[in-house]
């Protein structure tokens, strides 16, 4: 049998590497994955576009929230997301309302994405500021 020696108490866990704008973005684009796959009955009942074509951007839109949802660890899967919202807004010229719920989408999203920036420099600089206080004192 061998003998496993208590563990010393390591430092404080190390801080949260969450990112709040990761997380909020994703959230809107998962919201708005939603939205734009219930497009795809409106395109072929309402909007008599093909079925293929409905199928395409409806679902297609819907998969690319999803996936740049997952993706947004990556700086230029924000820039994506942009493209995402005027595609959405885009989706007005065929059904309408959708130029209202793609500009409410495009909203939540720039909110998220700004005030997520701004929470990530305010923390990055109060972290600054602590572990200054701790190597002074």
């Amino acid at each position: 049998m061998s003998h496993v020696e208590p563990s010393e108490p390591s430092e404080p866990s190390a801080r949260p590497e969450r990112s709040p704008r990761r997380g909020m973005c994703a959230a809107v684009l998962s919201l708005e994955a939603i939205t734009l796959g219930l497009t795809t009955p409106v395109l072929i009942t309402i909007a008599d576009v093909d079925t293929g074509v409905a199928v395409a951007v409806g679902l297609g839109l819907a998969a690319a929230c999803l996936v740049l949802a997952g993706m947004l660890r990556a700086e230029w899967a924000y820039t994506l997301g942009w493209v995402v919202q005027a595609a959405a807004i885009g989706l007005g010229f065929v059904i309408p309302l959708m130029f209202l719920l793609g500009a409410i989408f495009a909203l939540l999203w720039g909110t998220a994405y700004l005030l997520g920036r701004k929470i990530e420099r305010e923390r990055a600089a109060a972290y600054a500021a602590y572990d200054e206080q701790q190597s002074e004192g």
